[in-house]
This record gives structure tokens, C-alpha cells and sequence, in this order.
């Protein structure tokens, strides 16, 4: 029903969204607009430009659920994102945060930088333990002050029960931070129900928006637990009072953009989640739960050429599907779906298959039957 929202070339199967994903038309074509109408006009819209990045971030607290979007603010990336917290924090000698050892760099690397403060950073083995969750609060102590997960990860496609995890935190009287450029877009999440202190996700996979924008989400009881270490006009409480002599840092998660927005971006990710509000997530997360398990149908059926990573029982996948095969390797296998138009990527020492609501069945079918059996 919305294949005809993306401009995809016919020859092409595009099963990388967990990398970047194409735009769909209603996004390029605001960002042809908007930039049209800079060419044509300038700024002299300008204000019109910010009511719709006031939009946005409404747009942004309904997909997550936040309270206010006072808590939504937009940064330039995920790894921004993790960087104001993990610098933000006041962080004491023997200090920890735990993580897994499933995490993109981006969610590691930030972390082990704190070594330098002589704070741990204790890496969860998540094949370890009853459950991923309980790996996690196992490398708990009293000395943790933060737990940052992703959603889902990038590599094995493994979905985290945040809910027990953020239940887990509270409990402890520890920070929740949630990796979720894996999910968001994707799966429904609820920063509420999994009591999340901080969400971060870029938008250019799942969201099918652009690279260079990103969501920030701060519970508005942690803001002030982070210190500022950038500062400009635009994040102070009367932004556009630039004569004023005293200044105070803005009450919202404003606080934490720096400078002037970046207005494409704002432009093209409203409109990629006007789309994805018309489709609806439920509607979204169903149709990319039921790609998953006709992939994995499909693999089940030649276990004695592939083996799944990507775990199966329901709750632990999401729209990541990675496989390994057994009889050449996943390298020259990705080499040979590239030459045939199947966009995909080398991850987790296999290759990840990461196909849309709107990637047809037809050319799902067309990727798998370019396997060797």
C-alpha cells in the first residue's frame, strides 16, 4: 500500500535500513521545497521554519511517549547525544556504568573515554546468565550510577526487555540510558512505561529521515544532573532577546542545542514522520515483525547451509535479521548479493538483512532466492 512512497530503483532490494535508509517521496520532496524556497525567499519565513520544528519535537514526544516535549531536543547524532550525558554526569573515582558487549561503538566507546575519570565501564556478556536482562543487572553494584543499552542490537538483531531493565535501574537508584536508533521508527517505544532517564536515536535508519538530526530525550527530573559543556544563543530561556545583558539556561531540553538548528533536517525528518504517524507504528512494527519471520522460515528451512544469529522467541528481534553461511564465507556472500542489487551489510561476522514496513514480499523473496541452497 505505501511502496509507491518510496522512489526505489526497480532493479534494487534494499535490506539495509539498520544502516541508512532511503527517503521516502514525502520527504524529498519537502526538502526540495525548503530548499526552493530558501533559494526564492531567503529567511524571510523563518518563523514558519520554527513552528515546524516546534512540530517535530510533538511529533517526537508522541512516538516516545515522553511527558512534554519540552523533554525532545534536537542534536546532530546519536554519539552527540551519548557524549552530553557521558560528560554531563558528575562522575566520581570508582564510579561504573554498565553496558553489554553486543554495543555498537558508539555506545562503548564514549563510555570506556571515562577511564580517564577512573570510572569503570563493565560490559554485560549477554550470552550469559537466565536472560540478557538478568547479565545486565548481575554486573550491577553499588558503585553503578548508569546503565546504557540499545534497544536492539545493531549486530546480533537482539531486542532488550527495556521495561525490566528500567525497572531494574529505578529500583536501584540508577540512570537508564536507551540506544534506540535501532528501534525507533520500528518498534513501539514508551519512555514512561520503561522509565528511561535519557533516549537517543539519529534519523537516518528506521526513521527514514536524514543524516545530521537526531533525537534527545531527557526526563525532565534528570536535566539538571547534567552540567553544560557547550553554549550559545539557542539554548538559553529568551533565545531571541539577543540584547539582553543576564541570561539563564533554558527550563527545556533546549538547554542542550547549542546553535542554530539545522532547518533541512528538521524539514526532511518532519515529514518522514508525517508519514509514519499516517501508517501508525502498531501497523509499522507488525509488518517488520512478520519480514523478520518469513526470513527466518526461510533459514530454518537450510540449517545445513546458514545458521541464524538473529534470535527467534518472540520479544527478542526486530526488524534486524543476521545469518551467517556455512558453506562459503559471509564475506564473498555479500560481495555477490551487492553485484545483484540486494543492498545489505556485513555485521556480527554474517550478513544483516534489515528490510521495511514497505519492502514487499516479492522482493524479499527475490533477495533469498539469490542464496546458494
Amino acid at each position: 500500500m505505501y511502496e509507491s512512497e518510496f522512489a526505489l530503483d526497480e532493479d534494487l532490494v534494499y535490506l539495509n535500513h539498520a544502516a541508512v535508509a532511503p527517503w521516502p517521496r514525502c520527504t524529498a520532496d519537502a526538502v526540495r521545497a525548503f530548499a526552493d524556497e530558501n533559494a526564492t525567499f531567503g529567511a524571510r519565513r523563518y518563523t514558519d521554519w520554527m513552528a515546524t520544528e516546534a512540530d517535530l519535537k510533538r511529533q517526537l514526544q508522541r512516538l516516545i511517549n515522553a511527558r512534554s516535549d519540552a523533554e525532545i531536543a534536537l542534536l546532530k547524532n546519536t554519539s552527540e547525544a551519548l557524549s552530553v550525558v557521558a560528560y554531563g554526569l558528575d562522575w566520581q573515582a570508582g564510579d561504573n556504568v554498565v553496558i553489554t558487549n553486543q554495543e555498537f561503538p558508539s555506545n562503548r566507546l564514549v563510555w570506556e573515554s571515562l577511564a580517564k575519570f577512573r570510572v569503570e565501564t563493565r560490559h554485560a556478556d549477554l550470552a550469559q546468565g537466565d536472560t540478557a536482562e538478568s547479565a545486565i543487572i548481575a554486573r550491577m553494584n553499588d558503585r553503578t550510577r548508569l546503565v546504557a543499552v540499545s534497544s536492539v542490537q545493531y549486530a546480533t538483531g537482539l531486542q532488550l526487555d527495556l521495561t525490566t531493565l528500567g525497572a531494574a535501574c529505578r529500583e536501584r537508584g540508577v540512570l537508564f540510558c536507551v540506544d534506540a536508533i535501532q528501534s525507533l521508527g520500528a518498534l513501539t517505544l514508551d519512555v514512561q512505561a520503561c522509565q528511561a532517564d535519557f533516549v537517543m536515536a539519529d534519523a537516518h535508519k528506521w526513521l527514514l529521515g536524514p543524516e545530521g538530526i537526531a533525537l534527545f530525550y531527557c526526563r525532565h527530573a534528570a536535566m539538571d544532573l547534567l552540567d553544560l559543556k557547550q553554549y550559545g544563543w539557542h539554548m538559553i530561556e529568551d533565545a531571541l532577546n539577543f540584547d539582553a545583558a543576564t541570561w539563564e539556561i533554558a527550563g527545556s531540553a533546549r538547554r542542550f542545542e547549542c546553535g542554530s538548528p539545522n532547518m533541512t533536517g528538521v524539514h526532511a525528518l518532519h515529514a518522514s514522520l508525517g508519514l509514519i504517524e499516517r501508517v501508525g507504528i502498531p501497523g509499522i512494527q507488525e509488518r517488520i515483525l512478520d519480514n523478520s519471520r518469513f526470513l527466518f522460515d526461510f533459514f530454518n528451512n537450510l540449517t545445513g547451509s546458514y545458521r541464524l544469529v538473529t534470535p527467534q522467541a518472540a520479544g527478542r528481534y526486530g526488524g534486524i535479521v543476521t545469518f551467517r553461511p556455512l558453506r562459503q564465507s559471509a564475506a564473498s556472500l555479500y560481495e555477490r548479493l551487492q553485484r545483484k542489487n540486494v543492498i545489505c551489510a556485513l555485521r556480527g561476522g554474517g550478513i544483516r538483512f534489515s528490510p521495511h514496513f514497505y519492502t514487499s514480499r516479492e522482493k524479499l523473496a527475490h533477495a533469498l532466492a539469490l542464496l546458494p541452497p
